[in-house]
């Protein structure tokens, strides 16, 4: 199967990386598609694990390329790709499907990795409040210091997730994603219809 060559500028997982970091953090709804559109195929590039994947597109806040992979790994036992979805939703504004979908890891290995020491899903639950409530007052408002104070949680828990996965799944390429493809029950299935937001990948699935 042929593959897109690495790009140049960031042709490891670390240097790609790295540069994420320095966008803004994804906290609110992003007010275009992509901070980058051109690193939508750096990341693609890379065949990364899919959860790293996906991770990278929401931290260069490319949602619809996050929801195409995460929408193939929404039951267990992918939590990984089902806290991403969580996440992703909290970023996109969804607030009321992001407590569900970290409701639904809650317990899982990764969930507890990334807030077993910060107050578990109470806590988790309670940060996703204190977004939706910034998002409210931001509108015609200053909120520098909330802004600021969130979005270095907000920074911290994607970056949690990612050394998880990354210590998990490793950093080399994936050429075929199908292993980490998991089929959802019913139950999961109508949930993922539900949240669907379309968007397209690159990859095979």
């Amino acid at each position: 199967m042929s593959h897109q060559p690495p790009h140049p500028k960031y042709p490891t997982f670390h240097a790609l990386y790295a540069h994420l970091l320095t966008l803004p953090t994804p906290l609110l709804p992003p007010a275009r598609p992509a901070t980058s559109p051109s690193l939508t195929a750096a990341i693609s590039a890379l065949s990364l694990h899919p959860t790293l994947e996906a991770a990278c597109h929401i931290l260069n806040a490319d949602l619809p390329s996050a929801h195409f992979l995460v929408r193939h790994m929404q039951a267990p036992p992918a939590f990984e790709g089902m806290y991403l979805h969580g996440i992703l939703h909290r970023v996109e504004g969804d607030y009321d499907n992001a407590r569900a979908w970290y409701g639904n890891v809650a317990g899982s290995e990764v969930f507890e990795y990334v807030w077993e020491e910060g107050g578990g899903l109470d806590a988790a639950k309670g940060f996703i409040g204190e977004v939706e409530g910034l998002r409210r007052r931001k509108e015609g408002k200053g909120e520098g210091e909330a802004v600021e104070r969130l979005g270095e949680k907000s920074l911290w828990e994607v970056k949690r997730v990612v050394e998880w996965c990354a210590g998990r799944f490793g950093e080399g390429r994936w050429e075929d994603a199908t292993s980490a493809w998991v089929r959802p029950s019913e139950e999961y299935r109508k949930m993922g219809e539900e949240m669907t937001s379309g968007g397209k990948g690159f990859r095979k699935f």
